[in-house]
């Protein structure tokens, strides 16, 4: 029998090697076509007298990346629509189809043969399900394998086992932490949990697997066997009993009850462990089924991966012009900023020349590379050699004649346009004119600095966020006359980077800015009404947000809030800013000489480790503290969240972001927006745009004008539309873009 996404050999001692190669597929996804050829291949490895046991191995460098969410996205909208019509008959066909994986596991794993996973690389997902539902797993000895099951991060669960077999394999404490946080485990780690049995070297991992069915590997699984015992102990046990309390406590702590799909995960291995194998499995499928429906595992799913592998893969990019192989890269300032642009250059194979006023400056930008992968070998992530051929890379330079020969030149800089003018003619002095420059700004539009450059259509923004080697986004801003070339370059290097860009028009602040600004200042405008400092930081949280105003404002230091404030008085006049919040900042600034965590001081007091910081007690004598009990704490989480939402509409309004995905994704990667919601955009879709506007209305008429609804939203509510509806990023599927 042949199959189009596995082939199968069986050898003289009749052990069958089921390679799992999809063709025009770079990595290998469960698709309803390769679940329906495994189930095949189960049958005919079963029913085939010949064969002994089975090996299923990844012909390519990775072993799965899980399933294809496409095609969960597909079965959702099936539901969506099937609902309307009969909505217990529609969940019935969602359990069923949800539970097709999870049946094919468990009957691989009753089939009567050996069978054994040899996993090559990356294990993600079903992938690991489908491994751990084998009676034998041997993993590579290799960094590039990693195994996980990931599904909380974008809203949903381990769905077919998942949840069942890694607290029958390893302690309920260390089952709980993987399921829930989706972390990546190691070779070692896996092997140290129990998850697998053998670590071989890559050129073994073969040999070693089929020895496993050869040495008489039994085809039944622990919890099939009698008189099995859960590893640490049942749960009716003092070792429960010391688990499950603290275990339900810290869930909702670190998520507010605002990931249900989290929250599933104990539900499913409570339940389960109490239960007999297949009705845990049963139950498990149950609660999937349950969270498939809901608005977060949706907007989840949309952003967290259909998105941003969209944007990843460049759905942004003009069309019709070839990629760029990068040979050099010129980044313009060895400060902070260009320090760590140049470390993600270098990282990604790309020599890099680090220009600054002096030499010594120049040797200093490039040492903060030298630190950053000191910290790799460090912690066991990188090897001494890493680090020798990163720092190769990366040339220092006084002297911008350095810059001759760079596809691209990247100008970070103080936020100065004196400064950045002074770069940019620099550096065009020593470049041909097909060279694209790009200047990393927060803050100043590219239009206005465009006109430092002699060829304004390869002038481009590369907004970078702090730190820039964790921080995954990058804003691609276009000036009035920034040319396709310049975009696909910009999209290119992004991409070699490993980061993901968003294509922004030109603004002052951009998107992301705005949106993070309009956090502060809601934060601000709070403690000016009297709300306690640490309600404002604990509703922030509530609501989803990573890290508090207040933290945030510290962050990225007041004083430089101080200045954007004057500047935009001087700039747009003084209405442009909030007179009491010019002053509160004023006076952390100028009189307490609050500057934020970089001299120790600001909203928080940072004392010296292992001392935690903690919100500065003089706040309260700032202004008459509100009773906390009468403050409404949940109409904070709501004014945090809509206050954002209502920029990113007006962003959207205004034709500076124009395609949803771009702010959803956006604002979840640069300022943490409650990862929950999908994003901005997709918290306003998920609630609706009617609701939406009139929550915003009843805030507005409380708290003032930064609530007002745009009249594009005002529009939407009016009509029943969505934001994927009405800036459809989908023009030739109207289906996905409703999804």
């Amino acid at each position: 029998m042949t199959y189009t996404n596995f082939t199968l050999e069986t050898d003289a001692d009749g052990i069958a090697l089921v390679t799992w190669d999809m063709p025009d597929r770079s990595m290998n996804v469960f698709t309803e076509e390769v679940m329906t050829e495994l189930d095949a291949i189960v049958d005919q490895v079963a029913g085939d007298a010949v064969i002994k046991g089975a090996v299923v191995t990844s012909g390519k460098d990775s072993f799965s990346g899980g399933a294809d969410i496409v095609m969960l996205q597909k079965m959702l909208t099936a539901f969506t629509r099937e609902k309307a019509a009969d909505r217990q008959k529609a969940t019935q066909q969602l359990f069923e189809t949800a539970g097709f994986m999870s049946r094919l596991f468990r009957k691989l794993e009753t089939c009567g043969k050996p069978w054994v996973s040899a996993i090559n690389g990356t294990c993600m997902g079903g992938a690991f399900e489908l491994s751990l539902a084998c009676h034998g797993r041997v993993a590579a000895d290799s960094d590039r394998v990693k195994m996980a099951l990931p599904e909380v991060k974008i809203g949903i669960f381990p769905g077919a086992g998942g949840t069942q077999r890694v607290p029958r394999l390893t302690d309920q404490q260390q089952a709980l932490q993987m399921l829930t946080s989706g972390q990546n485990l190691s070779p070692k780690k896996a092997k140290q949990m129990g998850l697998i049995h053998e670590i071989a070297a890559p050129s073994e991992l073969i040999a070693m697997a089929k020895a496993m069915i050869r040495n008489g590997l039994k085809p039944v699984q622990p919890w099939d066997e009698k008189g099995f015992k859960l590893p640490g102990g049942p749960i009716y046990s003092a070792a429960g009993a010391n688990l499950w309390p603290p275990a339900i406590a810290i869930l909702r702590r670190e998520t507010y009850g605002n990931f249900p799909g989290a929250a599933a995960i104990l539900k499913c291995v409570y339940e389960g462990l109490l239960v007999p194998f297949d009705t845990a499995l049963r139950i498990e499928t149950r609660y999937f089924t349950e969270i498939l429906q809901t608005t977060e595992a949706a907007m989840m799913i949309r952003s967290l991966f259909v998105s941003l592998q969209e944007l990843n893969k460049g759905a942004r990019r003009p069309s019709g012009l070839p990629p760029t192989q990068f040979s050099k890269i010129g980044v313009i300032g060895a400060g902070f900023m260009g320090a760590g642009i140049a470390y993600v250059t270098a990282k990604a194979g790309i020599p890099v020349v680090l220009i600054d006023r002096d030499m010594p400056s120049a040797e200093k930008g490039k040492a903060h590379s030298a630190m950053l992968m000191d910290d790799l070998v460090r912690k066991g992530r990188a090897k001494s050699e890493d680090k020798d051929g990163l720092l190769s890379l990366i040339t220092p330079s006084d002297d911008y004649a350095a810059l001759d020969g760079c596809d691209l030149v990247v100008e970070a800089v103080f936020e100065d346009s004196q400064v950045k003018k002074v770069a940019t003619e620099k550096a065009e002095a020593a470049l041909t004119s097909s060279v694209v420059f790009a200047s990393n700004t927060s803050t100043i539009p590219i239009t206005v600095l465009a006109k430092n450059s002699a060829r304004p259509e390869n002038f481009i923004g590369i907004h970078f966020f702090s730190p820039v080697d964790r921080m995954m986004l990058v804003e691609i801003i276009l000036g009035r006359k920034t040319g396709d070339k310049a975009l696909a370059l910009a999209i290119d290097y992004a991409r070699a980077i490993r980061k993901t860009p968003i294509v922004v028009n030109d603004t002052r602040g951009f998107y992301v800015n705005r949106c993070v600004l309009r956090y502060m200042s809601e934060a601000f405008k709070m403690l000016i009404e009297g709300v306690p400092a640490p309600m404002i930081e604990n509703a922030a949280r509530a609501a989803g947000m990573p890290v508090g105003p207040l933290a945030l404002a510290d962050e990225t230091a007041i004083d430089l809030a101080q200045k954007i404030m004057h500047q935009t008085k001087r700039d747009l006049g003084p209405k442009a800013v909030s007179p009491e919040q010019m002053k509160l900042i004023d006076t952390m600034v100028d009189k307490h000489s609050r500057f934020g965590r970089k001299n120790g001081k600001g909203f928080y007091d940072y004392p010296e480790k292992p001392a935690k910081k903690h919100l500065w007690p003089g706040l309260k004598d700032f202004y008459r503290q509100q009773d906390a009990d009468a403050v409404d704490f949940e109409e904070l989480q709501q004014r945090f969240l809509a206050v954002i939402a209502l920029e990113a509409a007006r962003v959207m309004e205004e034709g500076i972001v124009s395609d949803p995905r771009e702010a959803d994704v956006g604002s979840i990667l640069a300022f943490g927006f409650a990862p929950y919601t999908g994003g901005t955009l997709s918290y306003i879709d998920g609630m609706g745009a009617e609701k939406f506007v009139a929550l915003a209305r009843r805030l507005q008429k409380k708290y003032g004008a930064e609530f007002k609804p745009p009249k594009l939203l005002a529009d939407m509510a009016q009509k029943g539309e969505t934001f994927y509806q009405r800036f459809n990023p989908y023009p030739d599927d109207t289906g996905q873009a409703a999804a």
